[in-house]
């Protein structure tokens, strides 16, 4: 393919060319949701850019298979196998059984993602329905020497390979400080670094879900599942790999540790992660308790789409702080975006060369390791571009493919909220700003008699530290 789409490979720790197994198509696995919880605007930070980059490999010309697991067992509380299962503390907290309590989150998950315009995956699987999969998975890594029972659990053996830590050059000690919550010392591991790939029901007996397995009743860890079914639904070898930066390690590492094992080759070549969101008291996390929501924003006013423009304007591998004074600012940059867009004149002639100059920069932005800022930047180069509204239309229409921020039809939903059409929309703000002039000059007399006109047509001006703000009357 022409286009050189480049991202950061964290496997190699540089920004690497894409160039995928099989030329024109993609396997592309994302990490999914534990469903214990609503998933805070931190979490949709990482599917928000993931969304970003599978949008932009088609929008350069390749057939995407997404697929995407949903965690309802297996995640216990610490990421270092230790801990309570998460789905049954979810369970308990809301006096539910676990797959009301999956049913549920799940549901939730994916109408935030609606709301923020994320696509969902090709295919979305629960590690529930994969329990065969897992068991097949343990019992060739166990024939092949690489796992082990202890304690009625069966463990992965770190030290039986070359290179554990393939993502860091740091030392154990060092990369255990990213594990949360990691008090428990299982004395039945071998090595500190080994992962459990089956609980039993020795070690958790209040467990909701357990299945009949060779070594017992019990269930999976959660490192296993992530590589079956990627490898169920995308074959031994795939092309991109996300997830956010607390996946990194444990989890992203132990899945390259079983899966390469289990295969005896390279499972995935490229690594994307997405870096946190933080507030002024540091890194989102649900177990701070108060968390942030869409339904949250969206009961303050806020269209989930801004907080969509809000992640692309900054880039992914950045850590981004969140405030509602800099929302603010973003929803009303969204606002005059979707205005001007809302007052062209689709009808006419597109002027081609200048729609291929626009597309090609938009596309250089992107395969630029996803500069999702300097696309939306090109998107204002052109809407003030001294080219015809068909055309500036028409790009904008092209962008969004990518963007996913309705640029074309969000004004229709704020006219259905006003009763105002675009074309008198476009007539109000043109007689605002000439009443901006006026007063500018001093012609106050103008000023008032602007006023006065709009107010005839039903619609009231007001002067506030912000600007002019309008409504109907």
């Amino acid at each position: 393919m022409e286009n050189k789409l480049s991202f950061y490979n964290t496997l190699t720790r540089k920004v690497e060319q894409f160039i995928p197994n099989e030329e024109g198509k993609v396997a592309m696995y994302t990490c999914g949701p534990t469903v214990y919880h609503f998933a805070h605007i931190g979490n949709l930070r990482s599917y928000i850019m993931e969304d970003l980059l599978e949008k932009t490999l088609r929008y350069v010309g390749y057939d995407v298979k997404r697929v995407m697991n949903i965690t309802d067992v297996g995640h216990l509380s610490s990421d270092a196998d230790t801990g309570e299962d998460k789905m049954l503390k979810g369970a308990k907290r809301e006096h539910k059984t676990v797959m009301e309590i999956a049913k549920f989150y799940t549901d939730a998950f994916f109408s935030d993602c609606s709301k923020l315009n994320i696509k969902t995956p090709d295919v979305v699987e629960p590690a529930t329905n994969c329990i065969d999969e897992f068991i097949n998975m343990i019992k060739v890594l166990m024939e092949k020497g690489y796992a082990y029972e202890s304690g009625g659990n069966i463990y992965f053996d770190t030290s039986k390979l070359e290179e554990y830590y393939v993502f860091s050059s740091q030392s154990e000690k060092e990369l255990l400080v990213g594990v949360r919550d990691d008090v428990d010392e299982d004395e039945n591991k071998r090595n500190k670094s080994d992962f459990v790939l089956w609980f039993t029901k020795s070690k958790f007996d209040d467990q909701e879900l357990k299945w009949d397995s060779p070594w017992g009743i019990g269930y999976p860890g959660w490192h296993i599942e992530c590589s079956c079914i990627s490898m169920k639904h995308l074959g031994e070898y795939m092309d991109i790999h996300c997830g956010g930066v607390d996946n990194i390690f444990p989890h992203h590492t132990n899945e390259i540790a079983q899966s390469e094992s289990f295969t005896g080759h390279k499972w995935c070549n490229y690594w994307f992660h997405v870096h946190h969101l933080n507030d002024k008291s540091g890194k989102m996390s649900k177990s701070k308790g108060d968390f942030l929501t869409v339904s949250l924003l969206e009961s303050k006013g806020y269209n989930p789409l801004i907080y969509r423009l809000f992640c692309l304007q900054s880039h992914y591998r950045k850590p981004l702080e969140f405030s509602y004074e800099v929302l603010d600012n973003m929803g009303a940059a969204y606002d005059k975006l979707v205005k001007k867009i809302g007052t062209l004149n689709k009808d006419g002639e597109i002027d081609k060369a200048a729609f291929d100059e626009y597309r090609a920069r938009f596309e250089a932005a992107l395969c630029d390791d996803l500069n999702s800022s300097m696309a939306i930047t090109v998107l204002y180069d052109m809407l003030k571009a001294d080219i015809s509204d068909a055309t500036k239309f028409a790009l904008a229409e092209s962008f969004d493919k990518v963007l996913s921020l309705d640029l074309t039809t969000a004004h229709l939903a704020s006219e259905a909220d006003n009763g105002v059409d675009a074309e008198l929309e476009s007539y109000i703000l043109a007689k605002i700003e000439e009443r901006k002039a006026a007063k500018k000059a001093k012609d106050f007399a103008l000023a008032d008699a602007i006023r006065n006109e709009l107010l005839e047509k039903g619609i009231v001006l007001e002067d506030t530290r912000e600007g002019v703000k309008w409504k109907k009357a």
